[in-house]
């Protein structure tokens, strides 16, 4: 009889687990509450060489073991930002929730990989049926529609560009860029469209940039002017990107307008919605996005307003097939799960292999809260934003960007304690000390950004994506920009 060979290093570890899960749940819910204890801090602003010097970064041959490992989870998390805080108003996500925990704890202990259905039969279903339902809220209702995750949405909107090239034009699978692609976007599109452009090989110059009006949508007789000189340069006309949501105002494109001129040059209509769309969940909001049904695709992610864990970004399509037509190849060692000419084995559809199951997040979600439990975040979002934006018009000192209400829940503004806001470098200066004065002090985390087209210089982006901020967390926001702004005021003199 042979020898067992065995390996030690894992030989209790159910034991192990559940110690771990013992201490670590402890941390864990004693870091949450913290966020909104009376005078919590978001977390410390700090050089990446104070963080450096602080956290244990040694590795060893022998290991640390289970002391190393608790230690390193403390100092992870008080050296990182708090984004259960409501005064983390900085980007355009925020914490996630109980069920998000719960979710992404499932997902690492499935450890599976959702390429193929034979490891993951459960995850594979649950992502073909959440897809669909998904779809169908933005008005894909077909018997074949659907969607799959990607790695967040600059890999979605990534893989909207290669579809369409695959679609419009089949043998660039073979042979490549041919011709001269041209791609369509607005000045507030995210830099993901560009980026696009440049990993498919059709290089920047390809990518036209489209005027936008005042209010940062869209405009759509630029549209139709850029494309015919992308044609009389030389160019072939291929993929429109518009925008639900831009990532500084919150804009929303007029989609059927778009969709109009698409149809009549043939090009691909693609939303990137990895902000606004998911406003479709609310009856109260969803006409901004009036017409997105018409897109040939849309990217949206659930972890920015839904609340989903980082990261959960979906394609969506009228027609799933579309992406195995586009994206397929002959690979029979490891996809042969087809069945009734729907595909089970999902990485097929899809231009890598490795998947995590991020779709799981956004079905244990949507199944514990409801359509109804998205449409309340998604309401008292825009009534914050709107209570703060009207507020801020009536206070000396601010000067608004956005409209009252914005958009979206983004807002922007100036502000300067003397009212002076006719020194583009000034309110620069203004804007930077008070956002690091507020992160200073540990009260909140808010983002600037520079005013596009203008030379009135940075302004604040102000995100309220989260469902424990209130009109009080609202008004202790301004009196501390106020604050700080008299500090700065008497620097700028």
């Amino acid at each position: 009889m042979s020898p067992v060979i065995a390996c030690d290093l894992e030989a209790n570890r159910v034991e192990e687990l559940e110690r771990l899960l013992t201490e670590v749940k402890e941390k864990v819910v004693k870091y949450v509450a913290s966020a909104a204890q009376p005078g919590a801090s978001i977390g410390p602003r700090l050089t990446p060489q104070e963080v450096t010097e602080g956290l244990n970064l040694q590795l060893s041959a022998t290991g640390s073991g289970e002391e190393g490992l608790l230690a390193t989870f403390d100092d992870v998390l008080q050296y990182s930002v708090n984004t259960w805080h409501p005064g983390f108003l900085d980007k355009l996500y925020a914490s996630t929730n109980p069920v998000g925990v719960v979710s992404d704890l499932l997902l690492s202990v499935l450890n599976t990989n959702s390429h193929v259905f034979t490891v993951s039969p459960a995850l594979s279903v649950i992502e073909r049926r959440i897809g669909r339902e998904y779809a169908n809220m933005f008005g894909y209702t077909g018997a074949h529609a659907g969607g799959l995750t990607f790695s967040g949405g600059s890999y979605s909107n990534i893989t909207s560009l290669q579809v369409a090239r695959s679609i419009l034009y089949p043998e660039t699978k073979a042979r490549g860029n041919y011709l001269r692609f041209a791609t369509f976007a607005s000045k507030h599109a995210h830099y993901s469209i560009e980026k696009s452009a440049i990993l498919l090989g059709m290089g920047s110059d390809g990518l036209f940039r489209v005027n936008v009006a005042d209010d940062g949508t869209m405009d759509v007789v630029d549209l139709e002017a850029q494309i015919l000189r992308a044609r009389a340069q030389g160019f072939t006309p291929l993929y429109v990107n518009a925008t639900a949501g831009t990532t500084v105002y919150g804009s929303f494109d007029p989609f059927r307008e778009i969709s109009a001129v698409a149809k009549k040059h043939g090009l691909w209509f693609h939303v990137d919605g990895s902000w606004g769309a998911n406003v479709v969940f609310s009856e109260t909001h969803r006409h901004k996005v009036a017409g997105i049904e018409l897109a040939d695709s849309i990217t949206t992610n659930p972890h920015k307003m839904l609340g989903v864990p980082t990261t959960c970004s979906f394609l969506l399509l009228p027609d799933e097939h579309v992406f195995q037509t586009a994206n397929s190849l002959d690979a029979p060692y490891l996809f042969h799960n087809a069945e009734g000419g729907d595909n089970y084995d999902l990485a097929d559809g899809t231009m890598g292999c490795g998947r995590r199951a991020d779709s799981l997040k956004l079905f244990l979600a949507w199944q514990y809260f409801g359509t109804r439990g998205f449409a309340a975040r998604i309401d008292h979002a825009f009534a914050i934003t709107a209570y703060f934006s009207h507020k801020i018009a009536q206070t000396a000192g601010f000067r608004l960007v956005s409209s009252a209400p914005p958009p979206c829940f983004q807002v922007c503004f100036y502000y300067q304690h003397d009212a002076q806001f006719d020194d583009g470098e000034r309110n620069t200066r203004a804007t930077r000390f008070i956002a690091k004065r507020l992160h200073a002090t540990g009260q909140f985390l808010v983002d600037y950004a520079p005013n596009p087209g203008s030379a009135d210089g940075e302004f604040f982006r102000v995100v309220f994506n989260s469902p424990v901020v209130t009109s009080d967390t609202c008004d202790q926001l301004i009196a501390a920009i106020e604050a700080a702004g008299r500090v700065v005021q008497n620097d700028l003199e």
